[in-house]
């Protein structure tokens, strides 16, 4: 099937197909091209890798990161200085700063804070006096943190997995329903050529019936009433072969379209009726289901949007206090090698707190309404997933009645299609009425229809159970997705 999907490809990429080629196409075939380069499945690929690069990015937020920074100034420029005196006096400065440094910075996640661990050194040029000094930091320790602030690294951790899984659910879900979409453009088309098929048939047959009842009505044998009959049915299957063609070239771009080929080329859709023969137990497709559905992912993320978002409303109308420490080694001198002998300890605390006093009940209104929020959608969620749990054993009974519909439309089909052989032969024997001939012509085309609509059916139903539930059945395994494809 790989290497078919692959000739198919490399085909329609070198032109080897033209406008007078048929490209015979299989379901699976279709399915196949309509995963790999139909717009729909291009956009769901290019929103998971959005989705996966979120994630790499979200992870790297929990890992030490190491940063270089450096800056330089120049000051050349007259400047008010506080002399030991006390009084300011105006002086000309001409100088150069240079700073480098080098840091490694951690998030902290339970607390929320930040740990850092930096070392440097400064170099200051002071042009008038031509002298140089250097001043260096070996070793500096910090952390800062929001004390009783919202913990965004601690709500992140369960939000962002959630988020993740349900992109890759998703991901999963929508290339099943484009291959969904592709069973359906593909049986469109199939119909539209089983039409075709039909009509080209009766109307080779009506025209066959008219031309003998020219000479039966030339004896006398029919009445002109009959041989009118005979010539409307002939003009009619003129007319509903002239339509069935257009619908045949109306479905072959539709489904051109949507597979992403560009290329004129005719497609023939080729049905095969073998089915694949199995059956799903309610309860395995309803534990598949919750674990592998991205609307299970979808509320669960929500709900933690709205817990998060209680949490914020909470920390943002209480006390807030901004903690910051640091502590490391530090030394000044004339020589460079001389500024890292007998480094001095420095210490560094700095604590903020603001408390609001009167807010006239904003705070609390913005808790309330995080916390109504949070209850309503709780509710949906409890709708949700009881709807959600109907609708998956809805789909599994649907589609273990599908294969014997099947059955019986197929047998219907072939009945209908002998009884229209043997109606023609009587009428043409002389042993039927025409009304017997229209009935079993027009029960010939509508069985024949209804076959390919069960087909249609059944691989429709077949596509949806493995989008709603992230399984497949018939090789009893999960539908998987890989990294490395992109």
């Amino acid at each position: 099937m790989r290497y078919m999907l692959l000739f198919i490809l490399f085909s329609l990429c070198t032109g080897q197909l033209t406008a007078q080629d048929s490209l015979r196409l299989t379901l699976d075939e279709a399915v196949a091209l309509a995963r790999e380069q139909s717009p729909q499945a291009v956009a769901a690929r290019h929103q998971y890798r959005a989705a996966y690069w979120n994630w790499r990015t979200f992870k790297a937020d929990y890992l030490p990161s190491l940063s270089f920074n450096s800056y330089s100034s120049l000051n050349r420029s007259i400047s008010p200085v506080t002399l030991p005196d006390g009084s300011d006096s105006f002086l000309h400065r001409n100088q150069l700063l240079n700073e480098g440094s080098l840091t490694i910075n951690q998030n902290i996640a339970l607390l929320g804070g930040s740990l850092f661990l930096e070392t440097g050194v400064q170099r200051l040029d002071l042009f008038t006096d031509k002298r140089r000094s250097f001043k260096s930091t070996p070793v500096v320790l910090g952390y800062s943190q929001n004390l009783f602030g919202y913990n965004r690294l601690k709500w992140d951790k369960k939000i962002e997995p959630a988020r993740y899984a349900q992109a890759e659910k998703s991901y999963l879900e929508t290339l099943e329903l484009v291959a969904a979409m592709a069973a359906n453009k593909f049986f469109a088309l199939a119909t539209a050529q089983s039409r075709l098929q039909s009509a080209d048939y009766n109307y080779a047959a009506a025209d066959t019936l008219f031309r003998y009842a020219k000479g039966r009505y030339d004896i006398g044998t029919i009445t002109e009433n009959e041989m009118l009959q005979l010539e409307i049915n002939h003009l009619t299957e003129q007319s509903n072969r002239l339509n069935a063609g257009i619908e045949v070239d109306n479905a072959i771009q539709e489904l051109r379209s949507f597979l992403g080929i560009r290329e004129s080329v005719e497609m023939v859709a080729v049905v095969s009726s073998d089915l694949p023969m199995f059956k799903v137990p309610v309860a395995d497709a309803l534990h598949c289901a919750w674990q592998h559905s991205p609307d299970i992912e979808w509320h669960a993320l929500r709900q933690l949007q709205s817990e998060s978002s209680v949490a914020q409303a909470k920390a943002s109308r209480g006390l807030k206090a901004d903690l910051y420490m640091q502590v490391g080694l530090t030394q000044t001198a004339a020589r460079l090698s001389d500024a890292y002998h007998n480094p001095m300890d420095q210490q560094l605390v700095s604590l903020g707190i603001r408390i609001p006093l009167v807010d006239w009940g904003v705070g609390k209104g913005r808790v309330e309404v995080a916390r109504s929020n949070l209850e309503k959608t709780k509710t949906e969620i409890a709708q949700a997933r009881t709807d959600f749990e109907a609708n998956v054993i809805k789909l599994v009974k649907q589609f273990n009645l599908q294969t014997g519909k099947v059955a019986i439309a197929q047998k219907t089909s072939e009945r209908a299609a002998r009884r229209n052989e043997v109606a023609y032969r009587l009428y043409l024997l002389g042993k039927s009425s025409l009304l017997d001939l229209n009935a079993a012509i027009a029960e010939k085309d509508s069985s024949k229809r209804a076959y390919i609509s069960e087909m249609h059916n059944y691989w429709s139903l077949y596509y949806a159970l493995r989008s709603i539930t992230g399984y497949d059945f018939q090789l009893n395994a999960p539908i998987m997705v890989t990294v490395q494809e992109f």
